[in-house]
């Protein structure tokens, strides 16, 4: 999938202006990449906690915003790379835009599907880029996984689960549902390995458990989504963490009609008869550095990137069908 480019990449300027809203981990990698890169100039950071915004500004010798707002507005950012709560994604992104800067976000875009459709039209009638980052897509996982499909002949079930123990789980915004959103729409990469490799879903049966501490807190939570796609095969996407698991589990089950492919984040393995063959899978190291490479690729060479925002929405709109299946209890069909 390649990213539809705007017109104007001649008119970026040398180095690019950057501002970061966010402190975590993937602002931290952000940050890292672009002070690598004499293409980009990291301006201002802005987070919610003033302690860890302050370190994170003195590690990287740049300005304090005082809000995300205040950043937004700067009149000397270029780009703004958003790294902060899911609920916050798509508030933030409108007004970069709306502000003329070009806009990448860490998935998803928005919670809400009709907004991140907004945005993606926004981006395009502002001729800026939007790029939604999807870096499980750059992985050695997911590449070893595409590299091996042919092997195991027509594809017709798979099974992705990722369950992380907490003990106990921390009391932060991954764990409230109004800042992180449903979990396949906060985690959309669970979903997101699917829709790249397999295409469009015709219908979503979802399940959900929390185990609440308060309103908009839980100790732990549950999502199983098993999907149909067009084309025949089923798909199950497992996704927990908290403080009911025992035992971490991260493994992707692909079944063929000529074999079985099974994979960690580590390893692979081929399973034809008798015969079991590895399957190495490449590292996860440096993939926000290469995505934020392939940023400054695009908008000063015009290089395409490797995943377009429409097709970020479209898991997203999948996950929406996921969390309204999970609501009322019944499959929902999703018109092609």
């Amino acid at each position: 999938m390649t990213q539809s480019l705007f017109s104007s990449v001649s008119t970026v300027s040398l180095p690019l202006r950057v501002g970061i809203v966010g402190t975590g981990y993937a602002a931290k990698m952000r940050a890292t990449a672009l002070k690598g890169d004499e293409r980009s100039q990291l301006v201002a950071i802005a987070g919610h906690t003033p302690a860890s915004t302050i370190a994170l500004s003195q590690e990287f010798d740049v300005t304090v915003s005082a809000s995300w707002v205040d950043l937004v507005d700067r009149p000397d950012l270029d780009l703004v790379m958003i790294c902060t709560i899911n609920r916050d994604h798509g508030a933030i992104a409108r007004r970069a835009l709306e502000q003329g800067k070009h806009v990448v976000v860490e998935y998803p875009l928005s919670l809400d599907p009709q907004e991140a459709e907004f945005l993606i039209t926004l981006a395009q009638e502002k001729n800026k880029l939007l790029h939604v980052e999807h870096i499980e897509l750059l992985g050695g996982l997911h590449n070893a996984i595409k590299a091996s499909l042919a092997a195991i002949g027509q594809v017709f079930y798979v099974r992705y689960v990722t369950v992380n123990p907490e003990h106990p789980a921390p009391a932060k915004w991954t764990y409230q549902p109004s800042l992180f959103g449903f979990p396949l729409s906060g985690a959309l990469s669970r979903l997101h390995r699917f829709t790249d490799l397999f295409g469009t879903v015709a219908s979503v049966n979802c399940q959900t458990q929390y185990w609440d501490i308060e309103p908009d807190l839980y100790k732990a939570c549950l999502c199983n989504a098993r999907l149909t796609f067009n084309n025949g095969i089923l798909g199950e996407s497992v996704y927990g963490k908290g403080e009911v698991f025992w035992q971490s589990d991260n493994t992707f089950t692909l079944y063929g009609e000529q074999g079985t492919l099974i994979f960690t984040p580590e390893k692979g393995q081929l399973i034809q008869n008798d015969r079991i063959q590895n399957i190495e899978v490449g590292s996860r190291r440096g993939l926000f550095v290469k995505d934020t490479e392939m940023v400054l690729d695009c908008l000063y060479q015009g290089t395409p990137l490797y995943v377009t925002p429409e097709a970020s929405l479209y898991t997203l709109k999948v996950a929406d069908v996921a969390r309204q299946s999970s609501l009322s209890g019944e499959t929902v069909k999703i018109p092609s």
